[in-house]
């Protein structure tokens, strides 16, 4: 989808963006299907802690699958779509590599929030700008239900993070939520946010599941050779999507 210059230039000034209707509402049938085959057979886990950082025993979920690409052909092949790739290419530069995906899902009444952090915190990149998340709502995304929220302007300050007590491997930061925009989305609408962006989502109580599909993607100037020794891995490839180097939709 090719954005307006005004569209690049908020994301580059505010640090993200919101677009709905990114996806046709048949894609969005596709991707709700998809991940509620991956729930029924139990591959989404639980990562809620009581608060001790380690204990599963809470009746509160946030239930989570990362990578979800080798569990999902319709997963692994929605990052090439041409769409995608001339959103985020107008965004962050014209090379750049899948650097990962991740599903999200609050059940209805117990669902769980994700506290405030920055992706830069678990990626340290150098230049928090050459990356990019795309949270697609797979669902609509309400004040209700706990959607989004994120923290405008602040993608160039390094928070300091802590260990999330209530996740079995979350970080947190602490921010103003008064300076904080929600971003509600209908299903099939999609936020961009740099990985400098604060962004934080609420409990869902109401009576429907809620989840989103997350991709990360990265600029390859932020690739050096440490960094590619430390996270190329055989289980876990990161395709160039770009570029002379592209991988071909390999």
């Amino acid at each position: 989808m090719k954005l307006s210059k005004s569209q690049v230039n908020h994301f580059k000034e505010k640090g993200y963006l919101a677009v709905d209707s990114f996806f046709e509402s048949s894609e969005v049938m596709a991707l709700q299907r998809d991940i509620k085959r991956l729930q029924d057979i139990r591959y989404l886990r639980n990562v809620t802690t009581d608060g001790d950082g380690q204990s599963t025993s809470t009746t509160a979920e946030n239930l989570q699958l990362r990578p979800a690409r080798f569990h999902s052909s319709l997963i692994r092949s929605l990052p090439f779509a041409p769409k995608v790739l001339e959103a985020i290419t107008s965004l962050i530069g014209d090379q750049v590599i899948l650097h990962g995906d991740q599903i999200f899902l609050k059940p209805a009444r117990v669902g769980k929030g994700t506290n405030w952090h920055q992706d830069n915190a678990y990626f340290k990149i150098k230049r928090p700008t050459n990356g990019t998340a795309m949270w697609i709502a797979i669902h609509d995304a309400t004040v209700e239900n706990g959607t989004i929220r994120v923290l405008p302007y602040a993608f160039a300050e390094t928070l300091a993070h802590q260990r999330d007590p209530y996740s079995d491997h979350h970080i947190r930061c602490a921010v103003d939520e008064a300076e904080a925009e929600t971003v509600e989305l209908n299903a099939g609408g999609v936020l961009f946010f740099c990985y400098g962006t604060p962004h934080a989502t609420g409990d869902n109580p109401t009576g429907s599941d809620r989840a989103g599909l997350a991709y990360h993607f990265l600029n390859v100037e932020e690739i050096d050779d440490t960094f590619r020794a430390k996270k190329r891995t055989r289980r876990e490839p990161q395709p160039l999507l770009t570029g002379p180097r592209a991988s071909g939709k390999e």
